[in-house]
């Protein structure tokens, strides 16, 4: 082999050597540049984690500010709103939820009895306010409903105001009573209720923390659900044979004894 010949098969082999290492140069920067991209999109899920961890549960209630109980409001840390002769020998506690669709059965269907029972001073009634359809599903019109029915107290007018929510209740996956527009127009079917103040209560979210304050309550308190009704203590929504004049009833056998 002449030495011309060894020249070019030596470069030939130089040639390819540099070539090899500039492959694996490609190479290890290639996996570089993919463990550092892993890196970041690792570190971005970590911080969008961080970011809905961070803000679980959380809705305007964080900065409700401080607890401010309705007008009259009674019972233990005073979240009842009572409705009624407080010298009625029985009481009806309720625990309710504007957007509970059993909730609304239950009242359009005692609504008549329960009124003709506090109006003549047989019966008084405790009305507990909850929010559990916004946390099963999201939402806070439960809590704004609350806070807007509080505000309705204030001015003397929660009965009414209390019948007309449940009358135009929307469909549960609808959280139409989240908008303050909504529970203002609503507002205006109740004679005398629209007024500046109740529009600075309800648009203030004034006792929004009363309202989350008595849903805790609800929760401690371990009832099973939307409405809990109580006679003298006694559930009475969960007894099967229970009617709005077996309730009449029972409530005017008390009146006499």
């Amino acid at each position: 082999m002449s030495e011309k010949n060894r020249d070019g098969k030596r470069t030939a082999r130089e040639r390819l050597a540099v070539e090899r290492e500039k492959q694996k140069a490609a190479d290890r920067r290639r996996r570089t540049l993919i463990v550092g991209a892993s890196v970041v999109c690792v570190l971005g899920l970590a911080a969008v984690i961080g970011v809905v961890a961070a803000n679980a549960g959380k809705d305007d209630s964080s900065e409700a500010g401080p607890v401010v109980g309705p007008s009259g409001a009674q019972g233990k840390d005073g979240l009842a709103i009572p409705v009624g002769e407080e010298s009625a020998k029985s009481t009806l506690t309720v625990w309710e939820d504007f957007r509970c669709p059993a909730c609304k059965s239950f009242e359009d269907a005692y609504r008549s009895t329960i009124h003709e029972l506090t109006e003549s001073g047989k019966l008084k009634v405790d009305y507990h306010l909850a929010t559990i359809i916004d946390g099963n599903m999201g939402g806070t019109g439960s809590r704004n409903a609350a806070n807007a029915a509080a505000c309705a107290q204030d001015t003397g007018k929660f009965t009414p105001y209390h019948d007309v929510l449940y009358q135009n209740q929307p469909p549960e996956v609808d959280d139409a009573f989240a908008k303050n527009s909504k529970l203002l127009e609503l507002a205006g079917k109740v004679k005398g209720l629209d007024t500046p103040a109740f529009r600075k209560c309800v648009e203030d979210g004034t006792h929004n923390s009363w309202v989350n304050k008595s849903n805790e309550a609800f929760q401690k308190g371990g009832f099973s659900g939307t409405p809990t009704v109580l006679l003298n203590g006694k559930n009475i929504y969960q007894d099967q044979t229970m009617t709005p004049a077996k309730l009449k009833q029972m409530v005017e056998e008390a009146a006499k004894g």
